[in-house]
């Protein structure tokens, strides 16, 4: 480990891995976390958080009692066309909300306002529903190894939001247990640009007043095109971004978008 990189310790030790994958060093299977832990004279915490961030690039596979292995060429292959490897969490979530779910796992949240609100007209508007309707509303901030990544509002129609609360959120992403409360995630628009922090937001994200924030705003709909969740999300640039791959399909331009937490 080298304590002076401006890196996290448990992404040097993905860094590492990764290398030694790609070199074709654990063809029998990779050490196990205790070992890693040794290698690296690290806590097993942060072995397992960049054993995670191997299993999120379809790089390894972790089976309880068999251990850690490499994926299969079937399984990378599986992973192309959107198939979860064995060991992950069943969702229906893909693509894009898929990356942003995966992202946020990786961060711990603080749960800042978790209250019930009337809908103003444009937030009516937003999740078609009636005005001075019940909305959940939810505020957080999302921190990484770095410190303060982001700061998320979002607001739900209050009758989706009944299987889930304060402390739920401080454990899943919203996306997640909305899913779990049997709503069908289908697709989301998304528009990002660039907003100042006010004085709120400079606060929780420890940035000076009027510092430059990437700003995204999302509306998530359900398979039946009803939207389900509009958030507005404001990201320090120096520990977040988007990276966008443009290809063709057709005669119609596809964009696949990840978004990843910076070192």
């Amino acid at each position: 480990m080298n304590r002076s990189l401006p890196l996290s310790k448990y992404h040097q030790i993905y860094l590492v891995l990764r290398e030694q994958l790609q070199e074709g060093r654990f063809v029998h299977g990779l050490p196990g976390e205790l070992e890693l832990a040794r290698q690296f004279d690290v806590g097993r915490v942060t072995v397992r958080r960049a054993l995670e961030q191997l299993v999120d690039e379809r790089l390894i596979v972790r089976e309880v009692g068999r251990g850690t292995r490499l994926t299969t060429r079937a399984e990378q292959g599986d992973a192309r066309a959107g198939k979860a490897p064995p060991g992950t969490p069943a969702t229906r979530l893909s693509g894009l909300l898929e990356n942003i779910v995966a992202v946020s796992r990786s961060t711990t949240v603080k749960v800042i306002e978790w209250s019930v609100i009337r809908a103003s007209h444009d937030m009516a508007e937003a999740l078609q529903i009636s005005e001075n309707d019940k909305v959940r509303k939810a505020v957080r901030r999302r921190s990484s190894d770095a410190g303060p990544v982001s700061h998320i509002t979002t607001w739900v129609p209050e009758t989706l939001a009944h299987g889930f609360g304060r402390a739920e959120l401080t454990r899943k992403p919203m996306l997640e247990l909305l899913e779990e409360s049997g709503i069908e995630l289908g697709r989301a628009v998304q528009t990002i640009s660039a907003r100042q922090a006010n004085a709120e937001v400079a606060r929780e994200l420890k940035v000076a007043l009027g510092t430059a924030l990437l700003s995204v705003r999302r509306l998530v709909h359900d398979t039946d095109d009803r939207p389900v969740q509009l958030l507005h999300g404001l990201y320090r640039p120096d520990r977040y971004e988007y990276k966008m791959e443009l290809s063709q399909v057709g005669s119609i331009d596809a964009r696949i978008v990840r978004t990843e937490i910076l070192p």
